[in-house]
C-alpha cells in the first residue's frame, strides 16, 4: 500500500467535535436572520398600462378616432339602418338564398320561403324559380308550388333563360353541363362538350336559346343550344370566376382571377383589362356599363371601354359581398355581411340601409342575391 493511502486512513484528532461545534454555529446563524421580502414584476404591469395610454392617446388623435370609427362602422353598419325590409326601393321582387332555403321578397316586404333548397335562380320575366337540392332539379312557382323535379347527382349552378313562353334551363351535374326544357322535359348532356369548370352558365338574353360557359381549362365556349352547335370558343384564360350577358345579349363580360374579359359576337376579346380582385359584376340594365366589387368597393366601368380609369360608385369598410340592379337600373343592392346589413344605393348620397338581415331570412350565415327581378 503507497503511503497516501495510509495517511488518509489515520484519524484526524477531535474530527468529530469539530464537526459539532461547526454545526451549532451555522445554527445560530440562521436563527439569527433577518427574512428578505420577495421582490415583485412590476414589467409586465408597467407594459399594460403603457399599451392602454397608447390607445388611449390614438383614440384621442384625429386619425385615431377616425380609425375607430371606421371599426365602428364595420360591426355597426349604417347607423340610420332600417330594422326590417319593409319595402324595396323600387319595383320588382328580390330572390334570397339562405342556409334555411330560397325567399322571395315583394316589392312591399312582404316575404315567403320557397322550401328546403340550397340555391335559386329566376326564370325569364319571373314566372317561375328554379332550385336545387344536392341531387335534384326542382322547378316551383313564387308561391312554393312545385312544378317538377329532376333527379340528378351533384347538381349545382341552376340557371333558366329563354323567352315567355320558351325556356330552358341549364345547370352542372358534377363537371358535366346539362340543358333541360323549361317544362322538365328533355334533359341532355349539353352537345357533348368539355367538362365545364364551377362557374355559373349564362343564357344571353332572349332567342335563339344562346349559352356561355366556361371549361375547366379556361375557355369560354358560347352555344347554340337548339341545334346543340358550337358558336364560338375562346382562347383559355385562367382561373375564370364569372360570366355576366348585358341585357341587349351584345357583351359578354368574363371575370378572372386577375382580369377582365369583354367578348362580343366573336370568339376574339374587344377588349382585355388586367385588373386584380373582382369577386362580382353586373351589367346595368340597358346598358354596358358595368358594376364592379373589389374588396369594399364598388367601382364602375364601360365594357366597351374596359381600360378606361374606374370611376368609384360605393365604398364600405370591410368587405362587400354581392351586387344586383334594380329592374330599372336606378339602384343597386350591395351586400355588407360584416355589418349584416343590405344597402340600396341609388348615389353616394341616397343610401337605404337595412339591417339584421340574417335573422330575416332565417338566420345562420349571411344570405345571397339569387336575383331582382321583373314586377309580378
Amino acid at each position: 500500500m503507497r503511503l497516501r493511502d495510509l495517511l488518509r486512513e489515520l484519524p484526524i484528532p477531535e474530527q468529530d467535535e469539530a464537526r459539532l461545534r461547526s454545526f451549532a454555529v451555522v445554527r445560530a446563524a440562521f436563527a439569527e436572520r433577518k427574512p428578505t421580502p420577495q421582490r415583485r414584476h412590476y414589467l409586465k404591469p408597467a407594459l399594460a398600462l403603457a399599451v392602454i395610454a397608447a390607445v388611449v392617446a390614438a383614440a384621442a388623435s384625429p386619425p385615431g378616432r377616425a380609425v375607430l370609427g371606421s371599426l365602428r362602422k364595420t360591426v355597426a353598419g349604417e347607423k340610420r339602418a332600417a330594422p326590417e325590409l319593409f319595402a324595396l326601393p323600387s319595383g320588382g321582387r328580390l330572390l334570397v338564398n339562405s342556409p334555411d332555403g330560397p325567399w322571395i321578397v315583394q316589392t312591399n316586404g312582404s316575404r315567403r320561403r320557397l322550401g328546403g333548397y340550397r340555391e335559386a335562380a329566376w326564370s325569364p320575366h319571373g314566372l317561375y324559380v328554379v332550385a336545387a337540392r344536392p341531387d335534384e332539379v326542382v322547378a316551383v312557382s313564387p308561391k312554393g308550388d312545385v312544378h317538377w323535379t329532376l333527379p340528378r347527382p351533384r347538381v349545382r349552378f341552376a340557371r333558366w333563360g329563354g323567352s315567355r313562353v320558351d325556356t330552358r334551363i341549364a345547370y352542372l351535374s358534377g363537371s358535366r353541363l346539362h340543358m333541360v326544357a323549361g317544362d322538365g322535359t328533355g334533359d341532355v348532356d349539353l352537345c357533348g362538350e368539355p367538362a365545364a369548370a364551377p362557374v355559373a352558365p349564362a343564357w344571353r338574353p332572349g332567342l335563339p336559346h344562346v349559352l356561355a360557359f366556361a371549361t375547366t381549362a379556361g375557355r369560354i365556349y358560347v352555344l347554340d343550344a337548339d341545334r346543340c352547335s358550337l358558336t364560338w370558343r375562346s382562347a383559355p384564360f385562367a382561373h375564370p370566376r364569372t360570366l355576366r350577358w348585358s341585357s341587349d345579349g351584345r357583351r359578354l363580360l368574363l371575370v378572372t382571377r386577375d382580369k377582365l374579359v369583354a367578348f362580343g359576337a366573336r370568339a376574339r376579346p374587344l377588349d382585355v383589362r388586367f385588373f386584380r380582385g373582382v369577386t362580382d359584376a353586373a351589367f346595368r340594365p340597358r346598358s354596358h356599363e358595368l358594376a364592379l366589387v373589389r374588396g369594399g368597393e364598388v367601382l364602375a366601368l364601360d365594357a366597351d371601354r374596359l381600360r378606361a380609369p374606374p370611376r368609384r360608385l360605393f365604398r364600405v369598410t370591410g368587405r362587400i359581398g354581392q351586387i344586383a340592379w334594380s329592374p330599372n337600373g336606378r339602384w343597386l343592392l350591395v351586400t355588407w355581411p360584416a355589418a349584416d346589413q343590405f344597402l340600396f344605393v341609388r348615389s353616394p348620397r341616397r343610401i337605404r340601409a337595412v339591417s339584421g338581415i340574417t335573422r330575416q331570412f332565417g338566420g345562420g350565415a349571411f344570405p345571397s342575391v339569387g336575383g331582382w327581378c321583373c314586377p309580378p
